[in-house]
C-alpha cells in the first residue's frame, strides 16, 4: 500500500530515499517516470516529485561541484553530464566530436517548435526549400516524431518535437523556448524549390549533399584539433 512521505520522516530516511532516487536515476541512463520511482520506494507521485524538485536545485545549482545535472519533466526525469565537463568525457572516452546538426536542420527543427503539430508541406512553404532530407534526419536522430494527421485532404502528417529535443537542448519544457515573433503561415503562391538549391559558383547542389559537405567539414575541423 502506498504510504505518503511524512514531513516529520527523519533527514536519514530522507538521505536514504534521495540515494535510491540517484541510484535509479544513474543505472538508467535514460528518462524514468515519476509514477515508476514513487511505486519502487512506496510514495504518491506528488511528494516524490517534490524530493526529485529539491534534488535538482542542489545538483544544477551554479555553485554545485556535481558532474551531472538532474532534467526535471512533465512526466519523467534524468541525470545528464553537464556541458562544461564534455572534453574530459570525449578524452576519457575516446568519443570523437562531430554530429552537430547542419543549418538545414536547424531551419527546419525551429520551425517545427514553434509552430507544432505541423505538416511538412507547412515547413516547405516557411522556408521556401523542399525539406525532405533534414525531416528524415531529425526523424532518424529522435529529435521529432509523427502525432497523428491533418484532417484534409490527402490527411498530411503532422510532426512535433520528442521529449529528447528538450533534454538535448536543455530545457523542460517548450515553453522556455526564447521569445520570438509569432511565424505567419506563408501564402499558398509561395515558390518552392524542390530539393535542389544554387551553390556559388552557379552549379546546383542538393539539400542532401549541402547538408553532408557542411557535417564533413564540421568533422575535418574536428579531427585537426
Amino acid at each position: 500500500m502506498e504510504q505518503t512521505l511524512d514531513p516529520k520522516e527523519s533527514i536519514q530516511q530522507l538521505k536514504n530515499i534521495e540515494g535510491a532516487i540517484e541510484a535509479i536515476l544513474y543505472a538508467a541512463g535514460y528518462p524514468v517516470k515519476y509514477a515508476k520511482i514513487a511505486e519502487v520506494l512506496g510514495l504518491d507521485v506528488r511528494n516524490t516529485k517534490q524530493i526529485i524538485r529539491h534534488m535538482s536545485e542542489t545538483y544544477n545549482a551554479d555553485t554545485s561541484k556535481h558532474g551531472l545535472n538532474l532534467l526535471l519533466f512533465d512526466e519523467t526525469c534524468q541525470f545528464c553530464t553537464k556541458e562544461q565537463y564534455a572534453p574530459y568525457i570525449r578524452e576519457a572516452l575516446g568519443i570523437r566530436r562531430g554530429g552537430n546538426l547542419s543549418a538545414s536542420s536547424m531551419e527546419v527543427l525551429a520551425v517545427i517548435a514553434y509552430n507544432q503539430p505541423v505538416t511538412r508541406s507547412f515547413v516547405d512553404q516557411v522556408r521556401g526549400v523542399d525539406s525532405s532530407y533534414a525531416f528524415n534526419s531529425l526523424i532518424d536522430k529522435g529529435l521529432i516524431e509523427a502525432c497523428g494527421r491533418l484532417d484534409a485532404p490527402g490527411r498530411p502528417m503532422l510532426y512535433i518535437t520528442t521529449e529528447k529535443f528538450l533534454r538535448v537542448f536543455g530545457i523542460q519544457s517548450l515553453s522556455e523556448l526564447p521569445a520570438t515573433e509569432t511565424m505567419i503561415p506563408p501564402k499558398e503562391d509561395t515558390p518552392i524549390i524542390s530539393d535542389d538549391t544554387a551553390d556559388e559558383e552557379g552549379g546546383v547542389t542538393t539539400e542532401a549533399e549541402a547538408d553532408e559537405a557542411e557535417i564533413s567539414a564540421q568533422e575535418s575541423m574536428d579531427l585537426s584539433e
